[in-house]
């Protein structure tokens, strides 16, 4: 059962979590106008029922190694049986991916994988991606700036107002 978007406090503590995992209780309850004690009971009921799913580093891949994003589509060349669950079962053990998508219209999948520079996206094209099972064909699309990444709900959020 989805979230029921909760009030204005809940929405803002999300906020708060989503820029900031490690703020304290007490900090939050500060910035959202409540005490600690009743902060940290919303913030317990929205992990119990699965909005917060969990806290997370925001590591840097540069630094890591693995700069480079490239978007791939996919075209399988069938889609009946258990084509999709084939694909998807070895997708998933691939470590470069990010991301795997089943999409509706002129190809079956979108993939984000992140990889150190355009020679390892040769090899990781050519020894894993063309070879996933009933693969017909891909296009690549190598990312040259991001311009934005919030990995964001601000639409849902709703926008950071300053408290008067």
């Amino acid at each position: 059962m989805p979230y029921q978007q909760g009030d204005r406090i809940d929405r803002h503590i999300l906020r708060l979590l989503k820029r900031h995992g490690r703020m304290s209780f007490a900090e939050i309850g500060r910035r959202v106008g409540l005490t600690t004690t009743p902060c940290k009971e919303r913030i317990r009921r929205m992990e119990e029922g699965g909005v917060i799913r969990g806290y997370h580093a925001d590591l840097d891949p540069q630094q890591l190694g693995a700069g480079l994003i490239v978007f791939v589509q996919v075209t399988l060349q069938r889609t009946a049986g258990d084509a999709f669950r084939r694909f998807t079962d070895t997708i998933a053990t691939i470590p470069q991916i990010e991301e795997c998508h089943l999409v509706s219209g002129e190809f079956d999948y979108l993939i984000k994988a992140r990889v150190g520079d355009m020679s390892e996206y040769r090899e990781l094209l050519g020894g894993a991606l063309l070879q996933l099972p009933n693969v017909l064909e891909s296009k690549s699309y190598p990312v040259m700036e991001t311009l934005v990444d919030t990995q964001a709900l601000d639409a849902v959020l709703g926008a950071d107002r300053p408290r008067r």
